[in-house]
């Protein structure tokens, strides 16, 4: 297994395309490019609110502790021409079977909305990490300018 970096959802800000969401480690930061929907979601979900309706992301969780499964990590794994790649870790334990441990593929801003609202925790491989630019001093210039920003 490779090592990871664990991260957390610091600052999410919307732009005319989406929303730039904003990882750090408490040393470092990185960004990346969202759907504005999702980027709500991870917002709602960090400030406790709870939508009147399930939203996907919570029927989602719902339909795993059906099946008494549980999110147990998200992992961002690689960068491929612009594109993040991620892993969600369930563990399942139920009736039926014997402990598992399923790793599905999925974007990274799904991993964060449901990372986010099962309290489960968030991570990149470190050799990814490494390589990326630290975004710290772009978030602080962001912040000293007075913008608004969401997240953690």
């Amino acid at each position: 297994m490779p090592e990871l970096v664990r991260v957390e959802p610091i600052a999410l800000l919307p732009t005319p395309a989406g929303c730039a969401v904003f990882l750090g480690d408490g040393k470092k930061s990185i960004v990346f490019y969202i759907d504005l929907a999702i980027g709500a979601s991870i917002n709602a979900a960090l400030a406790g609110e709870t939508p009147p309706r399930p939203l996907t992301h919570d029927l989602y969780l719902f339909t795993l502790e059906a099946f008494g499964a549980k999110v147990s990590r998200a992992i961002i794994v690689a960068l491929d021409r612009e594109i993040y790649y991620a892993r969600l870790i369930l563990e399942a334990e139920n009736e039926i079977m014997e402990r598992k441990i399923v790793e599905l593929d999925a974007r990274p801003s799904d991993c964060i909305a449901i990372a986010v609202r099962s309290g489960a925790p968030v991570f990149v491989v470190k050799d990814l990490w490494d390589s990326l630019d630290d975004m710290s001093s772009v978030l602080q210039d962001m912040k000293d300018k007075g913008m608004e920003l969401g997240g953690g």
